[in-house]
């Protein structure tokens, strides 16, 4: 039997290379062509494994998820007979209601597409608000939904000085309280109230930062403006620094210029998504459950 094989997604070869070497098995990269009119052609080896993991993180997703498609279909026809895919970021996953009649439940359609495609998923950090498990967006595929934050623990524990963690809003308390508690470190959460896109009303906690050194925490930054406007208030209220820990750095039209500008010194991301700013890898937590799932199948096959 073939051992299990890693296909890259052309915008991912760096990351799919380390997790390729926390794992140990083969990487091979999956070639897209692109046509004049946006059509894409996939192609994957002619020869596959029984088990073929995926790696494509889901940001600017639209195009992707139909290679993704493409290439989930293809390998099954080649004789693949269980699809994993790790997917660091997963995309669509803030629309779970419709808030106007006639809207599309995002979350819920995309998580079944993925469930149809692949048998296991794995990913970081999903942004689950009002559904809490990851298992009942995603049909009937295996979920991990890992988090980020015993990188930023390790992070964290390197430091010397004793900063104060903030989160922006209440769906950031479950990391920031995760991490806080490991750390021995103060926190507190932030309340936010969202206008439309680019426009938020941000009230801080109660805490005092004047001459402090405070952490925002989040796991998704898009555009940055909740985090400029936090930041700019930290700065009225006296804060001495400011920096800025996130899972998944999308920053949408110059986002990172926006929070430098807003007062932000350091940020740091994980490499869910490839930036500049990648300070932590998710190749050891991504390795360790692949290899988990993929032994637990084998025993019980």
């Amino acid at each position: 039997m073939l051992p299990p094989l890693i296909l890259a997604f052309p915008a991912y070869r760096v990351l799919a290379d380390r997790l390729a070497a926390e794992t140990g098995y083969g990487v091979f990269p999956v070639a897209i062509h692109s046509f004049p009119d946006e059509e894409s052609l996939v192609c994957l080896p002619p020869e596959l494994p029984e088990h073929v993991i995926f790696f494509c993180s889901l940001d600017y997703p639209n195009r992707k998820l139909v290679e993704l498609g493409f290439a989930a279909a293809t390998a099954r026809e080649l004789g693949a007979r269980h699809l994993t895919l790790v997917a660091p970021y997963l995309c669509y996953m803030r629309q779970d209601k419709a808030f106007q009649a006639g809207q599309a439940v995002s979350q819920r359609i995309v998580g079944n597409w993925l469930g149809d495609w692949f048998d296991t998923i794995i990913t970081v950090d999903a942004h689950l608000h009002r559904i809490h498990s990851l298992s009942d967006v995603i049909g009937p595929a295996g979920t991990f939904n890992l988090s980020a934050t015993q990188l930023w623990v390790n992070l964290l524990r390197q430091r010397s000085d004793q900063p104060i963690l903030i989160g922006p809003d209440q769906e950031s308390r479950q990391w920031v309280k995760i991490i806080a508690e490991a750390t021995g470190l103060d926190y507190a959460v932030a309340h936010k109230q969202r206008l439309g896109d680019r426009t938020v009303q941000i009230k801080l906690p109660e805490i005092s930062v004047a001459d402090r050194t405070v952490i925002l925490v989040d796991d998704v930054v898009s555009s940055g403006h909740t985090l400029a406007v936090i930041a700019g208030l930290l700065k009225k209220a006296g804060a001495a620094h400011i920096e800025c820990l996130v899972t998944h750095a999308l920053f949408i039209n110059r986002a990172e210029q926006l929070l430098n500008n807003s007062g932000i010194k350091e940020i740091i991301s994980s490499d869910s998504i490839p930036h500049s700013s990648n300070g932590v890898y998710l190749a050891p937590i991504l390795a360790e459950t692949l290899i988990r799932d993929i032994v637990g199948r084998l025993n019980c096959g």
